[in-house]
Formats: structure tokens, C-alpha cells, sequence
């Protein structure tokens, strides 16, 4: 990762970057390597039913590649493309360090059989509880599977996924979400190389057997990015930064002169339009999450395309407010399916979409080799430059 200074004036004065979570359009070459060959989270969720997406059709996303029902313009009102995922991995970690300059190697770790013993010893000796669980498993079935048993004795249900994290569910009025968080934060440290998974995740969750559901209290306890990323770098040069909902948990508060939290994905797009208001410079990075935790991850095709036109209003909104000194890029982070069994994230390119009211459009971005080709792009445009990533911020016209 470089600081060094492009050789290029400031093109836009603000950046306003949105991470539709999971929102793939299509499988990578690698993907069946990865068990995901033929997962495609786009083509099967706009192919259930006519979807009305007229501002992500008007920016270029069924310029990428066909997606039934979606008719492509002829001219595209903004520069279109899809970038592939550089790094081993297909996670939130992963994709969001890639965006932002940083290529990992090795995947971070992950536990089909569950955590090994010892270590799932050592984590019940040292926050004073029993656990549950111990297994990959769906977030809402293992509650509905454990969450009795974890009333009565008040030991944690812990599990994972095929991704890279260690879930830590427990009842609100069992265990406190902030004694929950205190028990996150100790998985955190105590899961070094090589146990060293991408996520921490706090699952909190309400209600009475056979009817319990997870609270909006989710906390994400991620690891310290080991290289400075794109928002080090911006805010070493006094550029402003402001990330909306997990943004801040997945790069640990760093490079943020400020942040917010989010509930959902309509608490996003009001907090982004806010902030898009109330900030006129820098960069505004927002992930909206709902298409992955609430449709993807559970299989939910008809809940997924009912996102994805809710966000496409929100995005008309904030379209709305730029001037000719935004640059607005819409993007995501890896796939997540919900047309197929599996409930887990795919290995899936990802759109690249890029607008400014200033633009002439129309501009294909190609097949971009790296998801840090947008980190780049934000960096050329403040004048800085990446180790990692190809800017196409002199394609946009």
C-alpha cells in the first residue's frame, strides 16, 4: 500500500461509494473450486419476476451481462462493469480489504466440523459459561434448535458458517447484550493464527420457544486490517471520511473521521441521503447489508428482489441530490444466492456501476481483475495512489 501522490488533478470533490451487500451478478471462473459453480445471485433473482430496477438499469447494470425481465438502454447514464474477486475468499472481510487496497493470499480460516475442542475449552474457561452448538448451522434455525436450552441454562450458542466467522447467539434477557458483546470481544482476542477467523459476530436474539427472532443488535467484531487501506490513506491527507452501517466494524473505526450505525437497509438509505446532505466533500462509504443477512443467507428469493427494489428507490434519491462534483459508485462486496440450496456466500464477480451528473455515459468498464480497481479509482481521484488495484477514474467521461 502507497501514500505516494498521483499525478492528477482532483476530478470530484466527493465519492459516495454503496456496497450492496452480496449483490453478485454472475460466477467466477474459480467458483466451483469454492463449491459455488452455477450460483449467480442476479440472474436467478431478477429471473423469479419482473423486478422494477430503473435507476440500477439506468446506471448499466443489464449492460453488464443479460438479466431476464431488465431491458439494457441503449446508452447507459453511467459507466458499467464487474470486477472479480483477487483474493482466496468470498466474505465481508475479504471483499471489503480488497476494495480498499489490501489482496490477502490465504483465506481466513473455516471450521465445516466445527471449532476444535480445546479451543472452544479455553473460550468457556474464560467467559465463565458452558456453550451450545459448536457447528456450521443457519443463524435463525439454531436458535429455534438451541434457544430453549440456552434459556434454561444460560450457556451461549456458538456456530459458524462456511465463511469465516464465530457466532455468539444469546436470549437479551438471558444474557445482556452488553455482557454479549464483552464475550464477542474475548473470542476476538482469543482467535489468533491459526484460528484466526475474519468475524466476531454477536447475535442477539428475543421471544419464547418455537417464536424467537433475532434483534437488530447485531455487533460485528472484525479483525484489525494489517496494511493501512484506502481510508488510512484519505485521512492521513486530511481527506474527510464517513462510513455508514457496518463499515466502521468491518475495518475497525480505522481511517473514519466520522460513522453511524444502521438497523436495515431503509435506515441506510436515510442515514446515506443525511449524510449526503450534511457532508459536501471526501468520500461517503455505506454498506447496505439486508440482501445478504435477511434474504441470502436464509434462501429467501422473493424477500431478496423486494430489496432490491426498495434500495433501487433509495438509490434514486440520493441520485437526486449530486451535483456535478459527485462521483457515485454502486458495487458489491462477493454473491450470496438465494436460488440455490446452499445458504452460504458465493464465488460471484460483482457490478461495478459508476455515475456523476457531469458524466456523458455510456462507458463500459469491462472486466475489471480486482475489486480494489474501485479503491483505486477513489484514491486516483484524491490524488493518491494504491499498491494494490487499476484506477479506471480516466474512463469516465
Amino acid at each position: 500500500m502507497s501514500g505516494k501522490k498521483a499525478d492528477n488533478a482532483q476530478p470530484f470533490r466527493r465519492v459516495v461509494l454503496i456496497v450492496l451487500d452480496s449483490v453478485g451478478i454472475g460466477a467466477m471462473p474459480d467458483a466451483a473450486e469454492f463449491g459455488d459453480e452455477g450460483r449467480d445471485t442476479l440472474g436467478h433473482v431478477t429471473a423469479s419476476r419482473p423486478l422494477k430496477l430503473p435507476t440500477l438499469v439506468k446506471l448499466g447494470l443489464a449492460n453488464i451481462r443479460p438479466l431476464k425481465h431488465l431491458t439494457p438502454p441503449a446508452k447507459p447514464a453511467g459507466a458499467y462493469g464487474k470486477a472479480a474477486i483477487a483474493s482466496p475468499g468470498k466474505d465481508t472481510t475479504t471483499g471489503h480489504w480488497e476494495m480498499a487496497g489490501l489482496y490477502l493470499k490465504h483465506p481466513f480460516p473455516t471450521y465445516p466440523n466445527g471449532f476444535p475442542r480445546d479451543l472452544i475449552e479455553e473460550y468457556e474457561r474464560r467467559i465463565g459459561r458452558k456453550t451450545l452448538g459448536n457447528k456450521p448451522a443457519s443463524g435463525t434455525e439454531i436458535i429455534q434448535e438451541l434457544g430453549e436450552e440456552h434459556l434454561r441454562t444460560g450457556a451461549p450458542i456458538v456456530y459458524t458458517s462456511a465463511d469465516s466467522v464465530f457466532q455468539v447467539a444469546a436470549h437479551e434477557e438471558v444474557i445482556p447484550i452488553e455482557e454479549l458483546y464483552r464475550i464477542c470481544q474475548i473470542a476476538r482476542e482469543l482467535l489468533q493464527p491459526p484460528h484466526q477467523v475474519g468475524r466476531v459476530i454477536a447475535r442477539p436474539f428475543v421471544g419464547k420457544p418455537g417464536s424467537f427472532t433475532r434483534t437488530e443488535r447485531r455487533r460485528d467484531f472484525a479483525i484489525d486490517p494489517p496494511r493501512p487501506t484506502l481510508l488510512d490513506l484519505l485521512r492521513e491527507q486530511n481527506v474527510f471520511t464517513y462510513g455508514v452501517g457496518k463499515i466502521h466494524d468491518i475495518y475497525c473505526g480505522r481511517g473514519l473521521a466520522g460513522y453511524v450505525k444502521t438497523k436495515n437497509n431503509a435506515d441506510g438509505i436515510a442515514k446515506t441521503l443525511s449524510a449526503l446532505r450534511q457532508y459536501g466533500e471526501g468520500l461517503i462509504f455505506t454498506n447496505l447489508v439486508d440482501f445478504d443477512m435477511l434474504y441470502g443467507h436464509r434462501n429467501n428469493v422473493g424477500g431478496y428482489a423486494g430489496a432490491l427494489e426498495e434500495a433501487d428507490l433509495g438509490l434514486a434519491q440520493m441520485l437526486e441530490v449530486l451535483g456535478p462534483d459527485d462521483l457515485f459508485i454502486v458495487t458489491a462486496d462477493h454473491g450470496c444466492d438465494p436460488g440455490t440450496p446452499s445458504t452460504d456466500h458465493s464465488r460471484e464477480y460483482v457490478p461495478v456501476l459508476a455515475y456523476s451528473p457531469r458524466m456523458a455515459g455510456g462507458v463500459n468498464l469491462g472486466t475489471r481483475a480486482s475489486l480494489a480497481d474501485t479503491g483505486a479509482t477513489i484514491a486516483q481521484n484524491f490524488g493518491l495512489q494504491l499498491a494494490f488495484g487499476t484506477s479506471f477514474l480516466t474512463e469516465l467521461n
